[in-house]
């Protein structure tokens, strides 16, 4: 997979980077990521990116130009499966967005900033808009770390066991049970018995039953279709 991130502070993705999931995917080769400074692309002398909007209303917006340069200088060298803006009113992030994307082979994320970016940008240019929660952010750069390591996670080959994403949260529109591990006794807080019987089968019938008692409890809105 390569994800290309257009973005006004590419500097702020080098630690998110260089560690954990997204680092052994790059060092593996299973994805490529490119980062791409949208003032690179501005023609005007001072690299200026942003300009007074329209009708009067406060702030400043990202202009056409330098995205619409970038964008198609990109797209001259290859084809991109999606071409993905990170705003507070795209469609919200979930699980199954996340592994329909994971399939991608090129992906495009562009990060805003200031009051946004120029409308043209999103009719012409962009193919999908997404959000993570109904807050406002000062910038896309955050929600494209999250959506990079949600996405590059689910690539074979990138966790030691493959099978480890599949029993995650939301996976299955369930949220995941309680996990443990050593000491099986802990100041007389005690791991249940059924997970250290042995048998897989009563294990997993926990398991399941975990699962659906804690989204009950926290996350009844996942269960409401079924």
């Amino acid at each position: 997979m390569r994800i290309d991130i257009l973005t006004l502070f590419p500097e702020m993705f080098q630690g998110a980077f260089q560690h954990s999931i997204i680092k052994r995917a790059v060092e593996k080769g299973l994805a490529e990521i490119h980062l791409h400074n949208i003032r690179d692309y501005s023609t005007n002398k001072h690299r200026k990116v942003d300009d007074y909007p329209f009708g009067g209303e406060a702030g400043m917006v990202m202009m056409v130009e330098p995205i619409f340069n970038c964008i198609e200088k990109l797209k001259s060298e290859r084809e991109y499966d999606e071409a993905i803006f990170m705003t507070p009113d795209g469609e919200v992030f979930n699980q199954t967005i996340a592994n329909g994307l994971s399939l991608k082979k090129n992906i495009l994320i562009l990060c805003g900033h200031y009051k946004g970016v120029d409308e043209r940008i999103r009719e012409y240019l962009i193919s999908k808009e997404i959000s993570v929660g109904d807050f406002v952010l000062s910038g896309g750069e955050l929600p494209a770390m999250i959506l990079v390591d949600a996405l590059l996670r689910l690539l074979p080959g990138v966790l030691n066991d493959e099978t480890s994403a599949l029993s995650d949260s939301f996976q299955n529109e369930l949220l995941s049970p309680p996990v443990y591990t050593r000491p099986a006794d802990f100041n007389g807080w005690k791991v249940p018995d059924v997970l250290l019987s042995g048998n897989e089968k009563l294990i997993n019938i926990w398991k399941d039953e975990q699962a659906l008692q804690r989204t009950q409890k926290r996350r009844p809105d996942l269960l409401s279709d079924k």
